[in-house]
């Protein structure tokens, strides 16, 4: 059974996690993390979603403010050994359910087209393709997704 633990950036297993997730990232989007990276920064993120079963993190998430009623998922993470078992299609409906409390009533957020698993795991959860938007417009290996909550 997961449990999930609402936190900010501060947490210990987040930070863990996030170095994880930015290694992996690191070899998928090739030369052009160091673009992606600069907007991927977990200071000062004041909702996040970590993931645990029997005591492990095993997973992750976060929102922040996008604008007036919207929020962006950012730094969602699974480890590749705890994949396929529904881990981050839980953490991203514990991160709209935290959205809804906080009077947020969209979702959006970029992953990259080298993700097909991310991109997959956004679809099957209602997200809808959207244009690319801040920084990800014009940005070839982006995709954008948005939800009403």
């Amino acid at each position: 059974m997961l449990t999930f633990i609402r936190t900010n950036s501060e947490n210990d297993d987040f930070k863990m996690l996030v170095v994880e997730l930015d290694k992996e990232l690191a070899v998928i989007d090739g030369k052009d993390h160091s673009f992606y990276s600069r907007y991927n920064k977990i200071d000062a993120i004041k909702h996040v979603i970590v993931a645990y079963k029997d005591g492990i993190p095993v997973g992750c998430g976060a929102i922040k403010e996008y604008g007036p009623g919207i929020t962006e998922v950012k730094r969602m993470y699974v480890p590749a050994n705890k994949r396929n078992m529904g881990i981050a299609s839980e953490v991203l409906k514990e991160l709209e359910v935290w959205a809804r409390e906080l009077n947020y009533t969209r979702c959006v957020l970029e992953t990259g087209k080298r993700q097909p698993d991310a991109v997959r795991l956004y679809t099957k959860n209602g997200y809808q393709v959207i244009p690319n938007y801040g920084q990800y417009a014009g940005v070839e290996n982006s995709v954008c997704f948005g939800k009403d909550l």
